[in-house]
């Protein structure tokens, strides 16, 4: 055994090196094998010296003709300078001495795609792989992927990883990006069964178990795939992306406590991320534990403080606690940042209608409506507030406005009736009350809450009992 083999590498290179040196100047020099060329030139290309690694092969093919192995060095060297025509000559030389060195078509390959020539390079692999098999056959299959994927010719980058998996179930570059097209191509059902057959040989695959559970969760059959994440944290316990889907799955099952002890795993495993607590924070937000979903959304805001959609998750936070200044100071980060969101204006503009401060809710209110005509929940903030505002026959203009804008949802006809009654309009008001009963009976409780006193017009009274004797409702 060598005592110090690096050193001995080392010392042996530079002798190389010498007799190559000596060799291009016309001194004396012992005799360089082939092999000896092979490692000058990789010694340049390691070194990033293309000038130096190139001329070292074509002073070793002066000397090896016909050495296939130093043809496609300088195949190589040529397509890393771009001369990918000179590249494909040399390599059709190669191949009349060896033709079957798995890099001929590899190469071939990189000069036929550099040249935009996909078809051509498809058809040489496709040929290539009946030609090899095994590690070879794999090598070129995820070649031809690579292909298909510049190519845009997605479901077959599935059908050449899928065709790996069969040959090789544990491989684990295959079971990494199979995960992605299958997503990508929406071929779920055809993932579960190949991942299927593989645990059937490879029960211990947490990939496999990852991959199943992603399908299912594809499918949206969000049981199944936590079934299958349990299997693959059960084999690798520290196997963060599936805490980290599985998290995702509990929340689309609104098993808001079990996602957060998914994601906080997540987060002693890893480097933590700015999506994993703002999905903490949204969690704790539904359960109703605002402080917590503060704290959260304020972790992922300080990792990433340009978001401005975190600062109005804060808000939301504090709207929900009927917090209405704190709401405000968040929002107005917001909107410093996002000036014309419609969601940001609209929460803004509630907090100052909180506040009373109903000329700025209505200037926010305006721009939801102005930017998002067709979308009834800007205009009806926007009328809510003018009638609290008492400002009724602007409220009354505005309903009209809505009823045309929305094509006449049912709503802004309760919404009329309202403004029309405060406006001394009370026939008209009456009117608009049975557009609206004939419509939507459901809504008369939105006209209740907006103006509880309608209840003590007798004819609104009558009007409702009749209608409802009528209609059965």
């Amino acid at each position: 055994m060598r005592e110090n083999p690096f050193r001995e590498d080392r010392e042996e290179m530079r002798e190389l090196l010498k007799q190559y040196e000596n060799l291009k100047a016309g001194r004396s020099h012992s005799f360089l094998e082939e092999d000896a060329f092979e490692r000058i030139i990789d010694y340049f290309d390691d070194k990033d010296d293309l000038n130096c690694a190139l001329e070292a092969a074509e002073t070793g093919l002066e000397y090896f003709p016909y050495s296939s192995q130093l043809l496609i060095k300088k195949a190589d060297l040529l397509l890393a300078t771009r001369k990918y025509h000179e590249a494909l000559a040399v390599l059709e030389q190669a191949e009349l001495f060896d033709s079957s060195d798995i890099n001929l078509y590899i190469l071939k390959t990189d000069a036929y795609l550099a040249l935009d020539q996909q078809e051509k390079a498809v058809s040489l692999l496709e040929e290539a792989l009946q030609m090899f098999d095994g590690e070879e056959r794999i090598d070129l299959l995820f070649e031809l992927a690579d292909v298909y994927d510049d190519y845009e010719e997605f479901d077959k980058v599935f059908d050449c990883l899928k065709l790996i998996l069969e040959d090789e179930p544990a491989n684990e570059e295959a079971l990494y990006k199979i995960c992605f097209w299958t997503d990508f191509t929406g071929r779920n059902e055809e993932s579960i069964r190949l991942h299927q057959k593989i645990i059937e040989e490879q029960p211990y695959s947490e990939l496999a178990w990852f991959n199943i559970a992603a399908a299912y969760q594809g499918l949206k059959l969000y049981e199944k795939a936590i079934d299958a994440y349990q299997y693959a944290i059960t084999i690798d316990e520290k196997f963060d992306y599936a805490y980290r889907n599985m998290g995702d799955a509990y929340i689309r099952l609104r098993k808001y406590k079990e996602a957060i002890e998914c994601l906080e795993k997540v987060l002693e495993l890893t480097r933590p991320e700015e999506v994993i607590y703002e999905a903490i924070g949204h969690c704790y937000h539904r359960l109703g534990n605002y402080a917590q979903a503060r704290f959260h959304y304020r972790k992922a805001s300080h990792m990433n403080p340009d978001d401005s959609k975190l600062h109005y998750k804060i808000a939301l936070t504090y709207i929900n606690e009927e917090q209405w200044e704190s709401a405000v100071k968040q929002l107005d980060n917001a909107l410093r940042m996002q000036r014309s969101v419609p969601e940001y204006n609209l929460a803004m503009g509630e907090c100052k209608m909180e506040l009373k401060k109903y000329k700025e809710a209505i200037q926010y209110f305006s721009v939801v409506v102005g930017s998002k005509p067709k979308n009834a929940a800007g205009w009806e903030a926007l009328i809510r507030c003018l009638y609290r505002a008492e400002y009724f026959e602007e409220a009354c203009d505005q309903c009209l406005a809505a009823i045309e804008a929305t094509d006449a949802k049912s709503i802004f006809y309760f919404y009329y009736t309202a403004a029309l009654f405060n406006s001394g309009r009370s026939k008209e008001a009456l009117l608009q009350l049975e557009t609206g009963m004939s419509k939507a009976p459901k809504l008369l409780k939105k006209l209740v809450e907006l103006m509880p006193a309608i209840l003590q017009h007798n004819q609104v009274v009558d009007l409702i009992a009749r209608y409802k004797k009528g209609r059965k409702i």
